[in-house]
């Protein structure tokens, strides 16, 4: 089986349900993988949206979520943004170290949830998005990802 992330709430390519969005609890949704690498020494997670402002012409990636130097050995990372102990939360587009849900003020927006098993741990303090990027270069063992879609109104 190929390295992976799922999760129990929506599909890949499914709608994100209102409960982890803006318009409901503002909660990070259950996440959860599989089959990772031999040799992973820590997992990153970010959660971002390519669509931002208009879908129909965006402008730019809105970072909704930054989790990094999670355990090989944790498996999932539950509802309400419980990372496991060990990870380090990364700065968000809200200026938030924490899940920051979808919230398009226009359109349907695709969120991709993309999970990174690295060679090592990162060094990094109260990192952002291009932070974890440039830290992970060359420490990528293998990618996973998940897109949900959200548009006001689900």
């Amino acid at each position: 089986m190929a390295f992976n992330i799922r999760s129990s709430v929506f599909g890949n390519g499914g709608k994100i349900p209102r409960k982890y969005t803006c318009e409901g609890d503002d909660t990070s949704p259950p996440l959860s993988w599989s089959d990772i690498p031999a040799g992973t020494k820590s997992l990153a997670l970010i959660v971002d949206d390519p669509d931002a402002p208009d879908p129909a012409k965006p402008q730019r990636v809105y970072v909704h979520w930054v989790v990094y130097n999670i355990p090989p050995e944790a498996a999932q990372i539950g509802e309400g943004g419980s990372a496991p102990s060990g990870a380090a939360a990364g700065t968000n587009d809200f200026g938030k170290q924490s899940w920051g849900g979808p919230c398009p003020p226009i359109g349907r927006h695709r969120y991709f949830f993309k999970l990174y098993a690295l060679d090592k741990t990162l060094d990094l303090k109260s990192a952002k998005k291009k932070d974890v990027e440039t830290a992970m270069q060359g420490h990528i063992l293998a990618q996973a990802e998940l897109m949900g879609t959200y548009q006001k109104g689900d």
